[in-house]
């Protein structure tokens, strides 16, 4: 017989076996649907959606996609989805229409051709439909099982006739598939029916919901960004821009976040367009780390400066902010191409894998070098190489033609991490330090060169200046939206004259100027005499650098290592881009005013609205790290007080002040030493607003923030809910490793830790039915997925009893984001919902899965 505890737990408990996801359709109408997607994605395999080139779309980009639309006050509402999905575009849609209450009917057209997805997709379309009724809203939805593009090119061919059987729709929203298209195959032919020439799908699902659309129709769309520049999309670019205005741009900084579920590693924009032929004056820009993110950069530009009407390219120039202008600006100064300076760029000739007969590891009689992007250091060749790469080609006649004289080149990586600093990286070939007649170079370099043969060594010394300039990789990255660097990239380049790049390699040796050195060369020599209004982007650049590399070295993590951070702290000392660092100040400042000091010195202009991010993620963990204090003009005064100013530590300005001196390394070295000291003098403010719990009739206290408000929940609401027999033996805390900790009682269950490293967040030892619960609480760091579940089966391998798992969040929003990533066999519990639990695969709720195993063997 259960006990009463278990009786409550089975009356009041959701079974996720993940048939029956809209039981839990009570909640929020977004919330559910990710339910939906993170189950569907988890059931769709890698390989598949790889080869659909479909990615299911998380619900933060659904809301911020929803957002971007401007009419949705219309009576009428028809909107089509052309890849619908499991319907999370169209969910958030509703609910922005439903907010709105202006509509009287909305249809929705979707589109999806797999059987699964079509399931979910059901459920989606009655979700909405039950969230329209309640706000009395005419709500219908058509589910078309058939594939886009054939049945878009069916209407609009058909609309020839009757144009109004074509153009149905006031709006779309749409997650297009990304995937290529042979050049002979069925979806290529459709598409040059209806007049487009393209190399990829998802431009192909654009072109042809475009088209559908009514005049005045709105369009927002999540795209890979590469469609905006490059010969492959010059047809659907100039296609697209006749028939739509282009009104907002969403960039994502980051290429990981936007689908981090499916792994995509791609440089995505949403964009968001009228269909009219009249075209904005201005469009809007804005600029986040993810769709999570909060901090949002925005900028307005002009039409004209986006897409320029006299380029036949028609390439769309997105600049998020003033200083991307100015870049472009000064770039616009350099008119020459590579054949007006009669050179060419090419790609190395020798591909490894397929010449590996002919490759040696180290050089002997009968071969040259073999040149590889490892060997390019510190602006020249580094050769030979410790390396695993072999460093020598046989040079016999079956490989002449992989060879080319040995004189002198600049060569240049093809291929960067979106992390690397820079992502041009060139360097001169110096035939001089080689004494063979031939070279080779591997095919993940490209080689500037003259007609096949090399180059002065002046000139190949003042080109590689010019191609390792800050100025040159700023403009490169604002409109590549990818990490390669082809030689179609660098011949699209416009570079200075012959004059210039001589001028620029003139003096420079064997030491090759660092990239200060580089950036003051190319300011003297070529924009000296240009007359550029406005703050030097480059030096903006540099600040910036500077401050990152200050937190760096002060030991804050990769979280605050961002251009959000360094610019709190330069406007925390006032010191403005041309400002030496002993200029620092310590001026009383609060958010906005430090937001209003990026805008008007660094020329980045973020959303008012976005002022929480800087003070949540930047200046407390300042605080915490006794970088600055907060309110030193009134202690008295309450945090989050809107009058709450903050301002730089007295020590930590009198290091910042010896920056870029000799006086540095040293007094940094000092700063590091003192700094605990700092913290604690601190600390005693925060540890008045400790969390208190209580432990076997004691009082304990949790350090503020972070887990610990979930542990604290966990303490309180679950365990005398779900374990009210059990015994507290672990408790984790964010500062001090463990809050409470009877090593005595898990060693009487048969477990000895040696280290605290791998511990779950709180364990309880549930007498009653003789288990021993494991609980992570998910905040900053992830779930019991089945890395982990694998680690605390190691860790706890010696216990008599047997083992339960859960996982805990404070939302079920918070929830969703982890919801694929779950262990099967495991719990999971909601703090908001606390009176339910989730089990994942299993008919019993908190329920010791070495038991189930027992059972079906």
């Amino acid at each position: 017989m259960p006990s009463s505890s278990q009786a409550f737990v089975a009356n009041h408990t959701n079974t996720l076996g993940f048939n029956s996801l809209a039981e839990l359709s009570s909640g929020d109408l977004l919330a559910e649907v990710d339910l939906h997607r993170a189950v569907a994605s988890f059931k769709l395999k890698q390989s598949k959606k790889g080869l659909m080139g479909q990615f299911l779309t998380p619900a933060p980009v659904a809301e911020l996609m929803a957002e971007m639309f401007d009419s949705l006050d219309l009576p009428e509402i028809s909107l089509l989805d052309a890849g619908a999905g499991i319907g999370s575009l169209i969910a958030a849609f509703v609910a922005k229409v439903c907010q709105q209450q202006h509509t009287l009917s909305l249809r929705v057209v979707a589109y999806e051709i797999d059987p699964l997805l079509i399931r979910y997709l059901h459920q989606t379309l009655k979700l909405c439909e039950k969230e329209c009724q309640h706000v009395g809203i005419s709500f219908n939805y058509e589910i078309r099982e058939t594939d886009f593009i054939e049945d878009a090119v069916r209407l609009l061919q058909a609309g020839l006739l009757n144009s109004e059987n074509a153009a149905e729709f006031t709006h779309a929203i749409l997650n297009p598939p990304y995937l290529k298209i042979n050049a002979h195959s069925k979806v290529r032919e459709l598409l040059r029916s209806i007049g487009l020439e393209t190399s990829n799908l998802y431009t192909g699902f654009m072109a042809a919901t475009a088209q559908l659309l009514k005049p005045g129709g709105e369009f927002v769309a999540i795209t890979p960004r590469s469609f905006c520049n490059g010969p492959y999309f010059r047809n659907f670019r100039k296609m697209f821009l006749e028939m739509m205005a282009l009104q907002q741009v969403h960039l994502f900084e980051s290429r990981q976040e936007t689908f981090s579920d499916d792994d995509v590693l791609q440089e995505t924009i949403i964009i968001q367009a009228k269909k009219q032929e009249q075209k904005s004056s201005n469009v809007i820009i804005n600029t986040s780390s993810g769709a999570n993110d909060d901090l949002i950069l925005s900028h307005s530009v002009s039409y004209a400066d986006l897409v320029h009407s006299d380029d036949p390219e028609q390439f769309i120039h997105i600049l998020p902010d003033k200083i991307s202008q100015q870049v472009v600006q000064r770039m616009e100064l350099f008119t020459c191409t590579l054949k007006d300076l009669g050179l060419t760029v090419s790609t190395g000739r020798v591909v490894d894998f397929r010449a590996k007969q002919y490759l040696i590891t180290n050089s002997e009689n009968h071969t040259v070098p073999l040149i590889y992007p490892v060997n390019l250091l510190n602006g020249y060749v580094e050769y030979p190489k410790k390396t695993k790469k072999p460093q020598a080609i046989v040079c016999i006649e079956e490989t002449a033609n992989l060879l080319i004289p040995n004189e002198h080149y600049v060569l240049c990586k093809r291929f960067s991490s979106k992390e690397q600093k820079r992502r041009i990286v060139a360097v001169v070939y110096d035939a001089d330090q080689f004494n063979y007649a031939y070279v080779g170079f591997e095919n993940h370099l490209n080689y500037f060169h003259k007609d096949g043969r090399g180059l002065s060594l002046t000139l190949a010394r003042g080109l590689a200046v010019y191609l390792n300039s800050t100025l040159v990789d700023s403009f490169f990255r604002l409109f590549n939206g990818h990490t390669q660097v082809n030689a179609t990239d660098l011949r699209k380049l416009k570079y200075p004259n012959l004059e210039q790049l001589l001028s620029l390699g003139t003096g420079i040796k064997e030491q090759f100027p660092s990239l200060r050195e580089i950036d003051e060369l190319i300011e003297d020599k070529l924009l000296s005499m240009s007359n550029q209004s406005g703050n030097n982007p480059i030096v903006i650049k540099s600040r910036i650098d500077e401050a990152l590399l200050i937190l760096t070295q002060l030991g804050f993590p990769r979280a605050q290592l961002n251009e959000r951070s360094a610019l709190t702290l330069l406007a925390l000392l006032d010191l403005k881009p041309t400002d030496s660092w002993q200029l620092a100040t310590s001026p009383f400042i609060g958010i906005t005013p430090m937001m209003n000091f990026m805008a008007e010195h660094y020329g980045k202009t973020y959303k008012p609205n976005t002022r929480e991010t800087v003070r949540r993620q930047t200046v407390h963990q300042f605080l915490d790290a006794a970088l600055i204090v907060a309110n030193p003009d009134n202690p008295s005064r309450p945090i989050n007080s809107p009058k709450t100013v903050y301002q730089i530590e007295e020590s930590a300005l009198e290091l910042l002040r010896t920056y870029a001196t000799d006086a540095w390394e040293k007094s940094i070295c000092t700063y590091l030493a003192s700094v605990e000291t700092l913290k604690k003098q601190y600390a005693q403010e925060r540890e008045m607003s400790r969390i208190p719990i209580m432990i076997a009739g004691e009082i304990k206290t949790l350090s503020p923030g972070g887990q610990n408000i979930l542990i604290e929940k966990i303490i309180n609401d679950f365990a005398p809910r779900f374990t009210p027999s059990g015994k507290l033996i672990y408790i984790g805390d964010t500062d001090e490793k463990f809050a409470h900790f009877d090593e005595t009682a898990l060693a009487d269950l048969g477990v000895t830790i040696d280290s605290h490293g791998k511990m779950p967040d709180i364990i309880i030892h549930l007498t009653t039915n003789n288990w021993l619960v494991l609980i992570e609480a998910v905040t900053s760091h992830g779930p019991i997925n089945p890395k982990r579940k694998k680690e605390l089966e190691a860790l706890f391998k010696g216990v008599q009893i047997s083992l339960v798992m859960v996982t805990a969040f404070l939302s079920r929003k918070a929830m969703v984001a982890y919801l694929a990533e779950i262990a099967w066999e495991t719990d999971v519990w909601v703090a908001e919902d606390a009176t339910h639990l989730i089990h994942f695969n299993g008919e019993h709720l908190l329920q010791a899965y070495e038991i189930e195993k027992k059972k079906t063997c």
